[in-house]
């Protein structure tokens, strides 16, 4: 059996053969393999000297200090550790956190554990495009709100909040500002001091590199204090101790670096191919696009298709791997809560499928893809009308 085309890039992406090739290099013998935090001997200097190269790369694309890079397993971690580090290090100051209710698994999960050891939680609902309106923000202010944390990309929308502007409705209030930036990174310009963040989670396996690193950047600030989550030893600022893995770090590094060089020319490239998607189905009866191209990234497309379930659509579209929602939250057979918390109704979340593009996606799949899907319609359609009609 053939490979299904991939088109579920906001899943994750295919690690970039540029990036494998020096994550190669320091992992076996006659490569540099040894600890990093091993500094009386010279192969731990190189491993030191290989992390430290990768935090600058990373640092360079959200224009950082270096300092305030700190490694995680990825930014499901890096998530938890902002909101529960965070929280914990500053109830004493108060015990309000503002978040939304189409976050990421690893901001709601997370939130919802943090009212049960006694935090309360204000959960912002977002406008029918998927972003979340200052004014909405300000209105949920109070004088205990501590720390907000929203999305810069929605991971199954792709829709895009004005981050500057929330974080400077956060800032008059008294309070840090958190975003998980995993979908962001790569695909739109960021700069944490022009956009006023004070941490920023983010991932490697978004970006090209590979799975199970991350990082979170930690604005220097005497008054952002975290309480670390995992302990022993002290390492990155004492916020996350652990054996910094040496490969994937240089791996995140590397994917970083191809992407702050390669942003624009992947921007350009994946909205050339959203264009012909669209375009492709522009014919077909029954679609709906839930976020205006203007609102949202190109690299991420949710549509819904009437007369259809999605689960059989998928079915029908074995040639291609596709979701309905966000990897994290596959396996539930209700409708995605993103859909839901955007207002799209029962029916219409249920017969939709997140198609996501990207470096290594081609017009000839998209081409490929547009038939498979007038085929799979076409059959479903036709069947449903044949049950209807036998009843």
């Amino acid at each position: 059996m053939s490979a299904p085309l991939y088109l579920d890039y906001a899943a994750t992406t295919p690690a970039d053969p540029r990036v494998v090739e020096p994550m190669m290099r320091h992992l076996s013998m006659d490569g540099v393999y040894a600890n990093p935090a091993s500094r009386s001997h010279m192969p731990g200097w190189l491993a030191e000297q290989a992390v430290e190269g990768a935090r600058r790369q990373v640092a360079d694309l959200i224009n950082a200090d270096p300092r305030e890079i700190v490694w995680t397993s990825g930014a499901t971690e890096a998530d938890n550790l902002a909101l529960t580090g965070y929280m914990r290090a500053n109830r004493s100051r108060g015990r309000h956190l503002i978040t939304s209710i189409i976050e990421h698994k690893a901001i709601v999960d997370t939130a919802r554990a943090l009212e049960t050891e006694g935090f309360d939680v204000t959960w912002l609902t977002p406008e029918r495009d998927g972003t979340i309106s200052p004014a909405c923000l300000s209105a949920a202010m109070r004088n205990d709100t501590v720390l907000v944390s929203l999305m810069a990309v929605n991971n199954e929308l792709g829709s895009v909040n004005d981050i500057a502007a929330l974080a400077a409705i956060t800032h008059e209030g008294g309070a840090h500002f958190h975003t998980d930036a995993a979908q962001a990174a790569g695909r739109l310009a960021l700069d944490v001091e022009a956009m006023g963040v004070d941490m920023m989670s983010l991932s490697a396996h978004k970006v090209y590199g590979p799975k199970g690193i991350g990082a979170l950047y930690v604005k220097r600030d005497p008054a952002l204090r975290l309480e670390a989550l995992i302990h022993g030893g002290g390492h990155e600022r004492g916020m996350r101790s652990g054996t910094l893995p040496t490969h994937q770090i240089v791996g995140m590094g590397e994917a970083f670096a191809i992407g702050l060089d390669e942003r624009e020319r992947d921007g350009a490239h994946v909205h050339a191919l959203r264009e012909r998607f669209l375009t492709g189905l522009s014919e077909l009866d029954g679609i709906h696009h839930h976020v205006p191209r203007e609102s949202s990234i190109p690299n991420i497309v949710n549509l819904a298709f009437d007369d259809v379930d999605g689960e059989s659509l998928l079915m029908a579209l074995r040639g291609l791997a596709l979701s309905t929602g966000s990897a994290c939250n596959s396996a539930s057979v209700e409708p995605s809560y993103v859909l839901k918390g955007v207002g799209v109704p029962h029916l219409q979340a249920l017969a939709s499928i997140r198609f996501s593009f990207g470096r290594f996606t081609t017009r000839e799949e998209i081409d490929t893809a547009i038939e498979e899907i007038r085929r799979a319609l076409s059959s479903l359609r036709a069947s449903a009308i044949q049950v209807s009609n036998s009843h």
